[in-house]
């Protein structure tokens, strides 16, 4: 049997970006026509980041610069999944902190999510914060995060908006959020409320935003630690391409398994259009070998 039947049957998709479809601000190869073959196959998709430092309106940008259109409704990133998760699950009030105040450690796509969820942020050393948010922040400073660990220790709720330690970018591979989740950890013995990939949540409001059922979704990601982990404990079929952090000797080892294996996007885009030469099979017959039966 075609081991790519169901794949190319799928009707939606959850799609990671970093990794899948660029490296930092380079483009990966066949980005344009991965789109398009999406488009032809009338796949509806939300485009999953852990991403949580731009806003939707800067992904849609971003991608406009690199030709391709989406719009913000098809864009979820972790920083939204947070404000979302907190406004259906406020913290009880403690101590005089209020619920609705957030100090938040990250950049514009944090605080913009935050703001319109209709939380109120707090400044530098005001520690009547309800919970802490940490998200990735280029400019982090000593005085955020002395600012988050005493708000923690306080009795703050710590929410990490992902756990990624590593960040893949046009210059190599660089640390990411769960680095700085780390430290916050260490400085105040709490470990952060996660709702990005790998934890269901992100995965679950995608699914409501598409309309569609787990079986009815592929998730498709560059990490076995994230995007694989959070689409096998979501429930859902995964893909995972080798063009960002995991590579074929990690799968030896994997924990998590994806439900199928592609080199990237190219080949993808050639599975769902049936442009896929025969010469391509028996490799990727190889490399199939390490996705869950």
């Amino acid at each position: 049997m075609d081991p790519w039947h169901t794949l190319r049957a799928l009707p939606a998709a959850i799609i990671d970006m970093d990794g899948v479809l660029w490296a930092g601000d380079r483009p990966l190869p066949g980005l344009a026509a991965f789109f398009d073959a999406l488009r032809a196959r009338q796949v509806r998709f939300v485009l999953a980041t852990n991403n949580a430092s731009r806003t939707p309106e800067q992904f849609v940008a971003k991608l406009a610069g690199m030709g391709v259109a989406v719009s913000a409704a098809e864009v979820l990133t972790s920083a939204q999944a947070t404000a979302l998760y907190l406004r259906e699950q406020p913290p009880a009030a403690n101590d005089g902190r209020q619920p609705g105040r957030v100090f938040a450690i990250g950049d514009q796509g944090v605080r913009q999510a935050l703001c319109e969820a209709g939380f109120d942020l707090c400044e530098l050393y005001d520690l009547a914060a309800g919970t802490v948010v940490c998200g990735m922040d280029l400019g982090l400073s000593w005085d955020k995060l002395a600012t988050a660990t005493l708000n923690i220790r306080a009795g703050a709720r710590f929410v990490g908006t992902n756990p990624d330690v590593t960040l893949p970018t046009e210059r190599g591979i660089t640390h990411g959020n769960g680095a700085i989740l780390g430290a916050l950890q260490i400085a105040t013995g709490v470990a952060p409320v996660i709702v990005g990939k790998p934890e269901p949540i992100m995965f679950q409001q995608a699914l409501r935003r598409l309309g569609t059922t787990a079986a009815e979704t592929v998730v498709i990601g560059d990490r076995l630690d994230t995007d694989i982990l959070g689409a096998v404990r979501a429930g859902l079929p995964s893909l995972l391409v080798l063009s960002g952090i995991s590579q074929p000797a990690d799968l030896a080892t994997a924990a998590s398994r994806p439900t199928w294996v592609l080199p990237s996007i190219v080949e993808l885009s050639a599975l769902l259009l049936g442009q896929l030469p025969a010469s391509a099979l028996e490799p990727l017959a190889a490399l199939q070998a390490h996705g869950r039966p």
